[in-house]
């Protein structure tokens, strides 16, 4: 990690830590712009640094690991929960043919997060309750319901994510479908973490599956997704749009094509444009749209270019969308 994060003009190694024990103090003594945090090492994990640190002293912590086995990775997860802001696959050595597009990810991702003002995580968080179900929709009622709600997220959207689908009622009557753009080999075990809070059903989408109401369906690796005729999801190898299969773009697109203004989009936190143009489309054919707002995305990018475009109609804090995906609901279900 040192030689291959040293090599670049434009990266300084403040310290190295054998331990979480020792960030702790090196992140105190030195205050680095970035940490990289393995999860597995002696004396204190990853996942109890990050909460101390995250408490004490706020860095932004790109968790780096080496293992995607879905039973390991729940614990990544859980140090994202407590202010992670991304997760890495370690790069294997030199002579390993994914080397060079892993350490260049490593080194590009590590820069970004430098950038990302972090805010302190309190040791005893408010944890967000399920809404109540007598919510009134009132504010957000439309000549025509909506039947599925699409959410796409990238850097900083699994607690984002996490906040929103575990603030829902057991009994949320709409499909949900998801992309989140996550390093190859930890979409399953992010679905498992996931499930942990929810009291709704989230699973990988599945080719040829017919989507089922209160039911989350989350895009796997290296597949576009959308939904066709009939509310069947289609996952295939069409090209990477910005870079990402799955896209956002892409299951928005379709979204548009099969369901018109019967959807409610959210795109959420996250580096880049994917699923912004498409944001509009939507807003256009009078879709209800969803930016997640500047004070509570880690990296304001995806957003930032959809309320640019004009592209969402609503621009609110995840607890909000929470509120309003409840809302759209009950309107939809009278």
């Amino acid at each position: 990690m040192v030689a291959l994060l040293g090599a670049d003009p434009s990266i300084r190694i403040a310290g190295v830590a054998n331990d979480g024990l020792e960030a702790i103090a090196a992140v105190k003594k030195y205050r680095p712009d970035v940490i990289t945090m393995d999860i597995h090492m002696p004396n204190m994990d990853g996942l109890e640094a990050t909460r101390h640190i995250m408490e004490t002293c706020p860095t932004p912590i790109v968790i780096v690991s080496g293992s995607t086995d879905p039973d390991e990775t729940a614990t990544t997860f859980r140090a994202m929960e407590a202010g992670a802001l991304a997760v890495l696959l370690r790069p294997n050595g030199y002579s390993h043919s994914d080397h060079d597009r892993l350490a260049s990810e490593l080194i590009r991702t590590v820069k970004m997060m430098s950038e990302v003002k972090v805010v302190r995580r309190w040791p005893r968080a408010r944890q967000i309750q399920p809404l109540a179900e007598s919510i009134k929709a009132k504010a957000v009622a439309k000549p025509w319901p909506v039947k599925v709600v699409a959410i796409g997220a990238s850097t900083g959207g699994p607690p984002v994510l996490q906040m929103i689908l575990s603030a829902l009622p057991r009994n949320y009557s709409l499909p949900i479908v998801v992309v989140q753009h996550m390093t190859p080999g930890f979409i399953q075990g992010f679905v498992d973490w996931l499930a942990h809070s929810l009291t709704l059903p989230i699973q990988l989408a599945v080719h040829g599956e017919q989507i089922d109401s209160g039911h989350v369906y989350v895009a796997p690796d290296g597949f576009q997704m959308k939904l066709s005729r009939g509310g069947r999801i289609n996952l295939n190898l069409d090209v990477p749009e910005h870079n990402f299969r799955p896209s956002v773009s892409y299951l928005f697109r379709s979204l548009a094509e099969i369901y018109g203004g019967n959807v409610a989009a959210c795109l959420l936190t996250g580096m880049g444009r994917d699923g912004a143009l498409e944001l509009k489309l939507l807003r256009d054919k009078g879709a209800v749209t969803i930016a997640q707002n500047r004070d509570s995305s880690a990296v304001y990018g995806m957003p930032a270019e959809a309320i640019r475009l004009d592209a969402a109609k609503y621009v609110m804090s995840p607890e909000n969308i929470a509120v309003l995906l409840a809302q759209l609901a009950l309107v939809s279900s009278d």
